[in-house]
């Protein structure tokens, strides 16, 4: 058995490296400097220790156990199994983009091979997996699918930043496109999932239930931000109704805050596509996107707000903002929303300083044309603003940061009495 994992981002790595404990593993990334990254021993996602990477990493293809990660799809020849784990976004109007799988796809056809099972784990909506991706496999291979190659789904349900939850430790569903690969699959996984496995029916079920997972918390989400804008009229702590309302049993603890990343801010999009294509126009999915897309404005709205009432000219003022990442100790900035808070400060005249000691500067830059910084700043501000709660930020002296009439703004709910006010 020889295992090639396609993307080794926050998805592929970790998984590459637990198979590696017990399996040969290729990692394939398009990214070269990447590969020379995981080479030298270090993940800068952050997702795998050094120390845990340098113990499965194999200076070639050929060992019958650890991972050797390559940029060049030859290397990939002699394997069986091919796990694609690349990204899935959406574009400027929020429509699927299914780009990356194509091309990993024709990538993994170039080299497909008799017996050969291709699982996809990126996050799609119901279909993708047979309607999309395996045509591409068959007519690049010139091979049959489910007679001369087969395939399965096992959605991902890696959670950036956490130790605790890692992969091995979070129940794994999968599936095949027949019921003999799906048994199979489904054994491959639970050799080294110790959290356990569920086989779906099939590959629909497993996509559909992917995407369902993140909707269902985006939902939830959208619906204590929208308690929160309430409860700010009416001039009532949400985080203190939220705490007395969880004394119940059954209440779900959510929190409300900006939703970005990858997974809850745009798998709704997928599954809203797919009910479309199908006559339908899902009314509660889309509703709670359109109110979580727009937490931003409304978090710069009451920062504004706030500034005014402390007798703070807000044009012209200076703003620290801490983080730029979509979650807290994590460098992933991919849809991240805080983007949409400085974007609607800076409207207002507001000059914004970005802290963020994970972010990598040259990546926000890329993708959101904003510089920012590394290091704690000299400077003193007009207000603060806690946009990410990294471990770092909640260590800071804040008096240190702040000019003498100032204020601080904490949409994380985590600084306590030092904020003037939260989300």
């Amino acid at each position: 058995m020889k295992i090639a994992i396609i993307g080794l981002g926050y998805v592929g790595l970790p998984l590459a490296r637990l198979f590696a404990t017990k399996y040969s593993v290729i990692g394939f990334d398009i990214n070269e400097s990447r590969i020379a990254s995981l080479k030298s021993g270090t993940d800068t996602t952050l997702e795998v220790d050094d120390v845990t990477l340098q113990k499965v990493l194999v200076d070639n293809a050929d060992q019958n156990a650890g991972l050797y990660c390559t940029s060049s799809l030859n290397d990939l020849a002699a394997c069986n199994y091919f796990i694609i784990t690349v990204p899935t976004p959406v574009d400027k109007n929020n429509r699927p983009d299914l780009t990356p799988l194509y091309k990993s796809s024709e990538s993994v056809g170039k080299i497909l091979k008799k017996g050969d099972i291709v699982i996809y784990e990126s996050t799609v909506y119901p279909g993708v997996t047979e309607e999309q991706c395996v045509p591409v496999l068959e007519k690049v291979s010139g091979l049959t699918f489910n007679e001369d190659f087969f395939a399965g789904y096992s959605p991902e349900r890696i959670n950036p930043g956490d130790k605790e939850h890692t992969v091995e430790k979070i129940l794994k569903v999968t599936s095949g496109s027949t019921l003999e690969i799906g048994l199979k699959v489904d054994a491959l996984y639970k050799s080294v999932i110790t959290a356990g496995t569920h086989l779906a029916p099939s590959i629909k079920v497993a996509e559909a239930a992917k995407v369902i997972e993140n909707s269902q918390r985006d939902i939830n989400i959208a619906f204590v931000n929208e308690l929160a804008k309430i409860f700010n009229l009416m001039g009532i702590d949400t985080q203190e109704v939220l705490t007395a309302a969880a004394t119940k049993w059954n209440f779900l603890p959510f929190k409300p805050g900006l939703v970005g990343g990858h997974c809850i801010g745009v798998d709704p999009y997928y599954l809203a596509q797919r009910a479309q294509e199908f006559g339908y126009h899902p009314e509660i999915i889309l509703a709670g996107r359109r109110l979580n897309d727009s937490m931003g404005e409304y978090v710069a709205s009451q920062i504004v707000k706030l500034m005014i009432k402390k007798g703070i000219s807000v044009n012209g003022a200076n703003l620290l903002m801490l983080g730029i990442t979509f979650k807290e100790n994590c460098p992933d900035v991919r849809n991240t929303k805080i983007v949409d808070v400085v974007k609607a400060l800076k409207e207002y005249g507001i000059k914004v300083t970005i802290f963020d000691p994970l972010a990598n500067a040259n990546d926000v830059k890329k993708e959101y044309n904003l510089i920012t910084i590394n290091s704690i700043p000299n400077d003193k501000f007009d207000a603060i603003v806690l946009g990410v709660a990294h471990a770092e930020f909640l260590k800071l002296n804040f008096s240190e940061l702040q000019k003498e009439d100032s204020l601080i703004y904490d949409v994380k709910g985590v600084l306590g009495a030092i904020a003037d006010n939260r989300l």
